[in-house]
């Protein structure tokens, strides 16, 4: 019996296997495709190597389900060049597609209609061109679609009412033309809608007031006319329609009363839709007419002349203005600066401090951005983190730190390691920030350890911890994002091995040893026990994980980053802690990290300090090398140093690296010492 149902199972497992590997491979084509086509000159997706795997976490903005099928691309701000090829329909599983902020040129293929499972496309910020596919209406599970500040043209298809779990519309900043279809009010989980700054004429659907979660509809810059639907005074500011001449209606600042009909009753229909609904074809007045015709003879008119002259004067106007706008569009989109794409102000396309500073400060900002309501976040809808877990005065929301970073442009990166990229930003406040985004895959598995992780970081406050603002996670991106004040002088490890003519700064001795001083109050910090807070150890101090502000006072960056991160991240982070001698001698046997091997790391740092150098794992010290204080000391400084000072530190960091854990002080004995 059980031979029979063994020689049963076998050939549908082996089948199942085929099956996947086939899948995978169709993936793995589809990404190979779309790297030629997105990246024609191989400058940005170099990792996207033909014998690597794309889910192994190397290929650069890929993220995978756990049966390895791709499930989102971000790839945003990274300067791409190319077109986006119909090979994209080929990654079945997508879900979150974010190719925003790029200089993409060509059409939208029809073929992305095929991505039965995309929530998220973000095209926005490009140079795309043609209509926008009707296709796109058999995306049945799409949420967010954005595609602004584009060059796409043609009308919206009506067809996008069918996109029932659409939260998000925007395709401001076109040149779209047509009326806006009434369909879009059938559109029940809308909440944003931009159709700004296009050529759309007609009137406004009344069905698009009645879409119940509608909060924001912006129309500004058309040509649309008509009377206003009295539905959308609920929206308030929400509600953006200026620069449309020929809108009317009762209660809306900017607009004029409707005219009576002949009835006196009843608002008459604009044009280009007669009293019906249905399209009429505009009438020419008889004073615009250049000649008066009466059977076979017709006589010119003097009144005629004189409308004509008047519409040519007109048309000349308005066509002059119309080309300065669309070259100034033009001049300032190929610039590629961009505010924030919920900004409600004309100043759109622009990343000048202020202007970055102000077009972030108008931006919407509910707590959980609506454009990722869909997304991956522990922090909201049940749970621990809706619980109090996290305290709401951390919670940033995705737009924000989009915004912040410029959509994590290369230009602001800091950083990149195989599981996070930290990137410089600007907050609405004005103040700089360090973004560190992690790839969910790196990230603990359990939401709930992931937010235990978090409220301990929380709690970390001092004046020589880099310290936690905020942070924000998002599914469909598949990355969590840690916010930090910025360290405007950098990491300690650009200040050792300064060579002759290189430019790096000399730190002289009196800041060395405020520096040594610094790291030792915040590794006591961490391992105290106070009131709030447990003690943590850091686990990876080192030259490069330390920050020094603009007063070169040192901050311990990131302590407790490994109670977020999986595992296997965290000993793979290991190897360049153990390659620069960071690693006590224990941890080879024990495999685990306690006080005192954060005590062992914190003696190489002092001796990095002191000799101005990274490689110390040579280096003896003990009484020889305090009585060879010359000879130990960074050259740099030459001999500008106390020696007093420089034989306690040098004492301090012999303790600190002994080779038995029990003879090492405790971090609270090493601050004591420091201070005498």
């Amino acid at each position: 019996m059980a031979a029979s149902l063994f020689r049963f199972t076998l050939p549908l497992l082996l089948l199942s296997i085929l099956a996947a590997s086939a899948r995978n491979e169709e993936d793995a084509r589809a990404l190979a495709t779309l790297k030629r086509a997105l990246d024609p000159s191989g400058r940005v997706l170099g990792s996207w190597t033909p014998s690597g795997d794309p889910c192994s976490g190397s290929f650069v903005g890929v993220a995978c389900d756990p049966a390895g099928r791709v499930t989102a691309v971000s790839l945003q701000g990274r300067g791409l060049s190319g077109s986006l090829p119909p090979a994209v329909a080929g990654l079945r599983r997508l879900q979150g597609l974010y190719l925003h902020y790029n200089g993409i040129k060509g059409p939208i293929p029809r073929e992305i209609g095929k991505l039965s499972e995309l929530t998220d496309l973000y095209l926005d910020v490009n140079h795309l061109t043609g209509p926008v596919p009707v296709e796109i209406a058999a995306m049945a599970n799409l949420q967010v679609l954005q595609l602004g500040y584009n060059q796409l043209t043609g009308s919206i298809p009506p067809q996008l009412g069918n996109l029932n779990k659409l939260s998000v519309l925007a395709m401001q900043s076109n040149q779209l033309t047509g009326a806006i279809p009434a369909t879009l009010g059938e559109l029940t989980q809308l909440r944003r809608l931009d159709l700004s700054f296009n050529i759309l004429f007609g009137s406004i659907p009344s069905k698009i007031a009645e879409v119940p979660l509608l909060e924001v509809f912006d129309i500004r810059n058309n040509t649309l006319s008509g009377s206003v639907p009295a539905g959308l005074r609920r929206l308030n500011g929400g509600f953006q329609y200026m620069n449309n001449k020929g809108l009317c209606g009762v209660g809306f600042s900017l607009v004029e009363l409707c005219p009576s009909s002949e009835d006196g009753l009843k608002p008459s229909k604009p044009e280009p839709f007669g009293p019906d609904g249905t399209v009429k074809t505009r009438e020419v007045p008889q004073s615009a007419n250049p000649e008066n015709c009466s059977g076979s003879r017709c006589s010119k008119s003097t009144n005629g002349s004189e409308g004509v002259l008047i519409v040519a004067i007109v048309a000349v106007v308005i066509g002059v203005a119309f080309c300065g706008l669309f070259a100034f569009s033009w001049y300032r989109r190929q610039k590629q600066k961009i505010g924030s794409s919920l900004e409600v102000s004309d100043s759109r396309l622009s990343t000048d401090h202020f202007q970055q500073k102000e077009a972030c400060r108008r931006s919407a900002s509910p707590l959980i951005s609506v454009e990722y309501s869909n997304s991956w976040d522990p922090l909201s809808g049940g749970g621990v983190g809706s619980s109090g877990e996290v305290g709401d005065s951390f919670r940033f929301n995705v737009e924000e730190v989009e915004c912040a970073t410029q959509y994590f442009s290369d230009v602001n990166l800091l950083g990149k390691s195989g599981f996070a990229a930290t990137y410089k930003g600007i907050l609405r406040d004005g103040s700089v920030v360090a973004v560190k985004s992690l790839n969910k895959t790196s990230c603990k598995q359990e939401e709930s350890d992931f937010l235990r992780g978090l409220k301990m970081l929380t709690l970390l406050r001092h004046g020589n911890l880099v310290s936690l603002r905020g942070f924000c996670c998002s599914r469909g991106r598949g990355e969590c994002f840690l916010v930090y004040d910025f360290m405007v002088n950098g990491c300690l490890s650009q200040y050792l091995d300064v060579k002759d003519g290189s430019g790096a700064s000399v730190l002289d001795w009196p800041t060395r040893v405020s520096i040594i001083r610094g790291i030792a109050k915040g590794i006591e910090y961490l391992h105290s026990k106070k009131s709030n807070k447990p003690p943590v150890v850091h686990q990876n101090i080192s030259a490069e994980k330390i920050l020094l502000d603009h007063h070169f006072a040192p901050r311990l960056s990131v302590p407790g980053l490994h109670k977020l991160l999986a595992d296997d991240v965290v000993f793979s982070t290991l190897k360049a802690s153990a390659a620069m001698g960071y690693l006590a001698p224990e941890y080879a046997t024990t495999g685990r990290f306690t006080d005192k091997s954060d005590v062992f790391a914190f003696g190489i740092v002092v001796l990095q300090v002191i000799t101005g150098k990274r490689d110390v794992s040579q280096l003896e010290v003990g009484a020889a090398a305090v009585s060879d204080l010359d000879g130990l000391v960074d050259g740099n400084l030459n001999g500008v140093f106390s020696r007093t000072e420089a034989a306690r530190l040098t004492a301090v960091a012999a303790y600190c690296t002994s080779e038995v854990p029990s003879q090492r002080p405790t971090m609270e004995a090493v601050v004591q010492q420091l201070s005498h």
